[in-house]
């Protein structure tokens, strides 16, 4: 059983940046594939970005790629989404979300543990 905790979210004007913070319970944390999906108001669940197990693999959807990073600490249990440029688009429910698994999945069915969000709005 995992159980995640997110943090870090809040307003922040066009071009502004956060940081995105996610908190594991458990032992095997390094055992989990770890990604953030967001949820806008009327939309479905999307994928973010994804890191492996160890950190060395990571992914993204296009909206983000060369904006957001993220990235893991295995002995802290935590795992973060750097987010620089932001635009009123990314404004959304970010949830953190940590799957069994050696490879790397941008769809949630793959997902066996999720958060409970985190809101971010990008407004001026």
């Amino acid at each position: 059983q995992v159980q995640l905790v997110e943090s870090g979210g809040g307003l922040v004007q066009p071009g502004g940046s956060l940081r995105l913070s996610c908190a594991a319970s458990g032992r095997t944390f390094s055992a989990y594939t770890m990604a953030w999906f967001r949820q806008a108001p009327g939309t479905e669940r999307e994928f973010v970005a994804v890191i492996s197990w160890s950190g060395d693999g990571t992914g993204y959807a296009d909206s983000v790629k060369g904006r957001f990073t993220i990235s893991r600490d295995n002995a802290k249990n935590t795992v973060s989404l750097q987010m620089n440029s932001l635009k009123p688009e990314d404004t959304a429910v970010y949830y953190c979300a940590a799957g069994q698994m050696r490879m790397m999945y941008s769809t949630t069915s793959r997902y066996d543990y999720w958060g409970q969000g985190t809101q971010v709005t990008v407004s001026s």
